[in-house]
């Protein structure tokens, strides 16, 4: 979606617009001029006339227009729009800056600015206002004030949160800042819309986040039930066959603050949403556990975008979703102890990983008990403690070495991380070659365009497998699916779901498997 369409892109939206369609959530939003509110395509209320109506790329262009959130179909609730479309240098890095924005983590750092950004990027801030404003149609500051005023009004409809909470959880320095900046925007002071009663029959913390169909929550929910790791995580139908998945979380802040506590999702496949329920001891930190939580079930990807390049290749897959995960550093854990062995092998490992160095928790769910093991505590661990696992010698290496980079060095293993820069860097740690950070990137890092070209599942899938250089050959043809490899992995690693595991190489860069584990079988991932 152009954020200044054409008169033909107008009409479309329209139309999209009449019949609500969900699959055009979040790719854009109208504005109606006669009660300068704009909506998403699947807003309840009456259809407006074609000329009251103006349309936009993003939430924060429309409020830039002058127009406030509908108080029924909640902007805030609908998938971001993730700019891939647009591959020059400049579109990809107004999209890593805008990546960096919608992280609340960031949002309580005194000193963000555009200068800081800029920094970050390697860019002047000349530049990057420029190349912002020219791609999204705003400056940074005004998308990052949409952002926090979006959040702000999901946590004041959604929760019991109190005024100063959800003022300083959306990233604002004070409650007098909160609410000038809430009243100049919206025209309504923050107490006035927690007494509209908006959506208050889930009440406390449970939120909703929406999604663009088709979503395959079948394959999503087969996908992390076959990994599952138990007293961390539970995935199963309910009474009514439907998804739910709950799990522990550990969150800790870049000021150092830890929060634990768990959370369950279900999906709402009628209303193309999900449903999230979170605990007390998360509530504090509620904007980075609903980013979490879209990452994780990967709720702002746009499929007509994904399929348009990849239906003809892999025709079946259109619904497919790349899982992600809550924590980078259990994904990339679980990704080296997955190494050469079967699914079921590495999850008995990762769960005698949690029992051993997993912190115990108290939750009200029955079955979750404990956290998935912290860097520190591994990167402390002894290799004989870890040995006794069943953990080869190599593995443990990789595994402490990981460790330490996160919890000493700081290695980031988060969306807003410099996907190149992370990638090398995992790829200079010892046991860890290209097939583990392209997994990592895949599903940690939310790259979508990953490619573990040495995968011989994939070689499989894609017909190469018996060619001298197939990873040559399997690079070659995934030109195609630029810039969605990602989603192309996925859907030809589903297309041998009913095939046995495949062997698997060494991973470059990792030293071989002892004798006796050399016919180990490596399944799809």
């Amino acid at each position: 979606m152009n954020d200044n369409p054409s008169i033909a892109d107008q009409d479309a939206c329209y139309l999209a617009l009449k019949a609500r369609d969900a699959r055009f959530d979040g790719r854009f939003f109208t504005g109606v001029t006669s009660p300068g509110i704009y909506c998403r395509p699947v807003c309840s209320v009456r259809t407006p006339r074609r000329e009251n109506c103006r349309f936009f790329g993003h939430a924060a262009r429309a409020e830039s227009a002058g127009f406030r959130p509908c108080l029924r179909c909640r902007p805030e609730l609908a998938p971001n729009t993730v700019h891939w479309s647009i591959q020059d240098a400049s579109g990809i890095l107004a999209h890593q800056a805008a990546r960096l924005l919608d992280d609340p983590d960031a949002w309580c750092d005194k000193d963000l600015s555009v200068q800081a950004l800029a920094d970050r990027l390697g860019v002047s801030d000349r530049h990057l206002r420029r190349i912002f404003e020219a791609a999204l149609g705003v400056s940074p500051m005004q998308y990052l004030q949409t952002r926090r005023l979006l959040t702000a009004k999901q946590l004041l409809a959604d929760t019991t949160l109190p005024i100063t909470q959800v003022a300083l959880s959306s990233g604002f320095a004070s409650v007098r800042q909160f609410n000038a900046a809430f009243v100049a925007q919206y025209k309504l002071n923050p107490t006035q819309l927690r007494r509209a009663g908006v959506s208050q029959e889930q009440a406390g913390t449970a939120v909703k986040l929406g999604y663009r169909p088709p979503y395959d929550v079948d394959a999503m929910g087969a996908f992390l039930q076959r990994r599952q790791v138990h007293a961390v995580e539970h995935v199963a139908r309910d009474t009514h066959g439907h998804w739910q998945f709950a799990r522990t979380l550990r969150l800790v802040l870049a000021g150092g603050g830890v929060h634990t506590g768990w959370l369950v999702a279900r999906f709402d496949r009628q209303h193309a949403r999900l449903l999230l329920q979170v605990s007390d001891g998360l509530r504090g930190v509620l904007p980075t556990v609903i980013r979490r939580t879209r990452q994780a079930f990967d709720l702002d990807a746009d499929p007509s975008a994904i399929n348009a390049v990849l239906h003809e290749s892999f025709p079946e897959g259109d619904g497919l979703r790349v899982p992600g995960t809550f924590d980078g550093f259990e994904l990339a854990v679980r990704a080296v102890l997955g190494q050469q062995i079967t699914v079921a092998a590495a999850r008995t490992l990762a769960q005698r990983l949690v029992d051993r160095f997993g912190e115990p928790l108290d939750t009200t769910l029955p079955g979750l008990s404990r956290l998935f093991p912290t860097p520190a505590a591994l990167a402390r661990a002894s290799a004989e403690d870890i040995g006794a696992l069943g953990i080869v010698r190599q593995r443990q290496g990789a595994i402490q070495s990981l460790a330490q980079a996160v919890d000493q060095h700081g290695l980031q293993l988060t969306a807003s991380a410099d996907v190149p820069a992370t990638i090398t860097a995992l790829r200079a740690l010892p046991g860890i070659g290209d097939w583990t950070a392209q997994y990592i990137a895949m599903r940690a890092l939310r790259w979508p365009d990953a490619f573990p070209s040495g995968d011989v599942a994939l070689h499989k899938a894609l017909g190469v497998q018996g060619q001298k250089q197939a990873a040559r050959a399997a690079e070659e043809q995934s030109a195609l699916w630029r810039p969605w490899r990602s989603y192309a992995v996925l859907r030809a690693w589903s297309s041998l779901a009913a095939t046995p595991p495949l062997p698997m190489p060494p991973d470059p860069g990792s030293a071989p498997p002892p004798a006796s584990r050399t016919n180990a079988r490596k399944p799809t991932p």
